[in-house]
Order: structure tokens, then C-alpha cells, then sequence
């Protein structure tokens, strides 16, 4: 990397990661961290939080020992299984989205996972928050914003 970035220079990595795990077969290695820390000319920690970015969206799985391996990808990611959620439930533009418990519960992964989805749902302006209140569908999902 040759600047900072005002994204996070490990969230850059873990879109260059996401690629590169989308084009290998499940259960192959990933280069090592050394080799990621060569590449993008960044410390070690950086790689790490890139890394765990992957792992809290089930793409990647540490082997300890070996390395990161990629993970099956039977189960399709999950800021797009709650963007599927909002046609499955019927929602409409101004009702209530499910809070964070219950989406830990129905999809069965950690709270940073979870809130790191809804960023990105809000972030294509998805869904709105409102302090105090939770969150709302602003927007009914199109084809493309599924895929």
C-alpha cells in the first residue's frame, strides 16, 4: 500500500483477500502472512485484521499450524443472507429489521459478523438506523445489490 487509506488499509486487503479466496477451491491454503505482508507492504497486525475480516464472514478458517485455509463455500455469505432475509420475512420499505441477537441466533455466527453485514447493508442503503429505535428497511433489495 502506498497511502493510508480513510477505509481502513486492512479492509482494502481483506476486498483484495476476498477475490483471491473467490477463485481458489475450498480447503486450499492461502500464502502466509509474511507473504501477505511482502505483498501489500504492511505489518503483520494489519494482515491479521484483514484476516480476521474473512474468518468473521465464514470465507476462511485458521488451521493451526498450517495456516489459513479457505472454507466450503456451501453456505453463501452472509450480508447476502440478510439481504435475502428482508424478501423472506416480507418486509417492506419502514419495517423494523430484525436486531443483532436475533440474527446471531437465526444465522448462527458472533455479533461483530453481524453488525459488520449491516454496515455494509447500510452502506447501499439498505437499511437505516435510528438511535434508540433499531433498525428499519429503507429500501427493498434489487437483483444486483443480491448478487
Amino acid at each position: 500500500m502506498t497511502e493510508a487509506s480513510p477505509r481502513g488499509t486492512y479492509l482494502l486487503i481483506a476486498d483484495t483477500l476476498r477475490k483471491d479466496v473467490e477463485e481458489r477451491l475450498d480447503g486450499s491454503s492461502l500464502p502466509s502472512e509474511a507473504a501477505l505482508m511482502h505483498a501489500h507492504n504492511v505489518s503483520r497486525n494489519t494482515v491479521r485484521r484483514a484476516l480476521k475480516v474473512l474468518e468473521a464472514e465464514n470465507l476462511i478458517t485458521p488451521v493451526p499450524g498450517i495456516g489459513w485455509r479457505v472454507s466450503s463455500r456451501s453456505i453463501p455469505p452472509l450480508v447476502e443472507r440478510m439481504t435475502t432475509l428482508i424478501e423472506e420475512e416480507g418486509l417492506s420499505a419502514g419495517d423494523r429489521y430484525p436486531s443483532e441477537s436475533k440474527l446471531c441466533e437465526r444465522f448462527d455466527v458472533s455479533r461483530t459478523a453481524v453488525r459488520r453485514a449491516l454496515a455494509q447493508m447500510e452502506g447501499v442503503g439498505l437499511l437505516s438506523t435510528v438511535h434508540g429505535k433499531g433498525r428499519t428497511v429503507r429500501a427493498l433489495p434489487t437483483q444486483q445489490e443480491e448478487s
